[in-house]
């Protein structure tokens, strides 16, 4: 939790976005495992988070536009409670370190609710996420759990995607802190991808890291020998000398702000010529993205500029062939990188995305494009200072895919498919850093650069 007058001030900075009517943000309640009493991990919602800093269940925050009121509502706990959990802050308590003087039990919130409807007033909310929400949203304004999502405030989203978007000093240590986590996750799986290991211990290790040092992995770990499969999260398989294995993977802090990493590690500790290649092209994707980054450039350009260097640097094996920008405005690349560059990073992984990729990643100046690949791109808009962004350039090489493309004949005027025959059982190769626009340029966050070169990685691995 910050200082109480960072939360005071994110809420007046949102009134002043908001021309009137209650703002109401639900948090998360506990979700069962199995039994009412076995649940998940507690993860708080990030949007209550951000504005009302408690972290804790079964609370909900409002704020009063006209009135100029913040109040928190939620329950003070019973003997109950205390014998299984110890004594807790009362609610009062708690909201009083965020800043709200007004609390009341849950109860009544449905009371404020209702007699604000009657007075004509709007009802902001934000899209929610969560069956419980959806739910709780019915109940209190009389909305069909269908129709929920339908009547969130786009008002508020825009708002709230304007003040989230822009990271504050006291986010921006927070996130560094989640990258050095994440560090000692990568460097951990480098280490350990030894001829024999499986991929499960690997996995549960970097996991224990990231719960040892701050709340848990800020989603579910990405380990695996099958690179080529962009989300692999399965991790049945033996390390076979050869073969790569990509790492996906970061820490949540125990404030809830987040990293993500991806490094590709050869397993036995030394890359071969072919893998080595194939590497180079992706670090100078990655590399030529991040040397771009700066305040007013859109990242689709930097997404096209990592689409280019991918494309240069495989005509350069005979993989890709003629011109190499008119390859990537035919989308011939996406064959090796059907992905976006990358995404917004904060409290969520995917910063905000719950709100909805297109009001988060594009505006009314960039909009989503509708070609293969380029359209999985998150995060198009220009980028402003205090961006905190992904850069994860990737080349992958996808049976199934090629298969199609060959078959169906699409792009085979940049694409050579009977040099791809060598290739199939390659895998994939991701490099993913987390950068900060800064004033003039870009930094990386994290107090050192996960080992990336070829020489770095192998050194890492050696040690």
């Amino acid at each position: 939790m910050f200082d109480k007058t960072v939360y005071t001030e994110r809420r007046l900075k949102l009134r002043k976005k908001i021309r009137s009517g209650l703002i109401l943000i639900p948090g998360n309640t506990e979700s069962p495992m199995n039994y009412p009493n076995n649940t998940y991990r507690f993860r708080q919602d990030s949007n209550f988070l951000y504005f009302f800093g408690i972290d804790q269940p079964n609370m909900a925050g409002v704020i009063d536009i006209e009135d100029g009121k913040d109040c928190i509502y939620g329950n003070d706990v019973d003997i109950d409670d205390i014998i299984w959990m110890g004594p807790q802050p009362t609610v009062s308590e708690q909201a009083a370190q965020v800043g709200v003087l007004c609390t009341h039990p849950m109860k009544e919130l449905a009371s404020t609710l209702q007699r604000a409807i009657k007075n004509g007033r709007k009802i902001h909310f934000l899209p929610p996420y969560r069956a419980e929400n959806v739910v709780m949203l019915e109940q209190l304004l009389g909305i069909s759990t269908q129709m929920v999502k339908k009547y969130a405030s786009v008002e508020l989203i825009k708002a709230v995607v304007a003040l989230r978007s822009v990271k504050e000093d006291v986010e921006i240590v927070e996130i560094d802190k989640a990258c050095d986590i994440g560090y000692l996750m990568h460097t951990t799986a480098m280490k350990m991808a030894k001829v024999g290991a499986t991929e499960l211990q690997i996995a549960g290790a970097i996991e224990g890291i990231a719960l040892s040092y701050g709340h848990m992995p800020s989603f579910p770990i990405i380990l695996s020998q099958n690179g080529e499969t962009l989300h692999n999260h399965d991790h049945s398989q033996m390390l076979k000398e050869g073969r790569l294995m990509l790492t996906d993977a970061g820490a949540e802090t125990v404030t809830h702000y987040a990293s993500d990493f991806t490094r590709t590690s050869p397993v036995g500790g030394v890359f071969t010529q072919k893998q080595r290649e194939i590497y180079n092209i992706v670090l100078n994707a990655n590399n030529t993205a991040i040397g771009l980054a700066k305040p007013d450039v859109t990242n689709l350009s930097l997404h096209l500029a990592a689409a280019r260097a991918i494309a240069e640097g495989l005509k350069g094996l005979g993989i890709m062939k003629g011109d190499v920008d008119e390859a990537v405005a035919n989308g011939a690349h996406a064959l090796f990188m059907p992905h976006g560059l990358g995404h917004m990073m904060g409290m969520d992984v995917h910063d905000m995305e719950d709100l909805g990729e297109n009001h988060v990643g594009y505006d009314d100046e960039i909009s989503r494009s509708n070609q293969f690949g380029t359209a999985n791109l998150r995060l198009g808009r220009r980028l402003q200072k205090g961006f905190v962004l992904t850069v994860e350039p990737g080349i992958y090489f996808i049976p199934a895919l090629i298969e199609k493309w060959k078959s169906e004949k699409i792009n085979t005027s940049f694409i050579n498919f009977d040099k791809l025959e060598d290739y199939k059982t390659f895998g994939g190769i991701r490099l993913e850093d987390d950068i900060l626009i800064t004033n003039n340029g870009s930094r990386i966050l994290g107090s050192k650069r996960v080992p990336i070169t070829v020489d770095e990685v192998e050194e890492t691995m050696r040690g």
